[in-house]
């Protein structure tokens, strides 16, 4: 069983900057994309930022580039989520995913999610 779980959330200033982390069991990590998705109340989950394999090929949304990073850490079956310049559109609670390796785009392994909360 593929456990996801976040952790990094909080309340922060428009401005700020944030580090979420998603710490992911399994031997396998290191053969799958893992991507981050966020959902605000009252709105749809929206995608944030997806990471291949080996970290060398990333994809953001556009509210969200050039002010986020993606990054994952293989030998610790971690993967990032680096905030910055955080806004108060940012406020939603963010999952972690992984890819799955039949459907490309779809996810198939879903974290609780980890709230973040920006205030203007």
């Amino acid at each position: 069983q593929v456990q996801l779980v976040e952790s990094g959330g909080g309340l922060v200033q428009a401005g700020g900057s944030l580090r979420l982390s998603c710490a992911v069991s399994g031997r396998t990590f290191s053969s799958y994309a893992m991507g981050w998705f966020r959902q605000a109340p009252g709105k749809e989950r929206e995608f944030v930022a997806r990471i291949n394999w080996s970290g060398g090929s990333t994809r953001y949304a556009d509210s969200v580039k050039g002010r986020f990073t993606i990054s994952r850490d293989n030998a610790k079956n971690r993967v990032y989520l680096q905030m910055n310049s955080l806004k108060p559109e940012d406020t939603a609670v963010y999952h972690c995913a992984r890819e799955s390796q039949l459907s490309p785009y779809e996810y198939d392994y879903w974290g609780q999610g980890t709230q973040v909360t920006v205030s203007s």
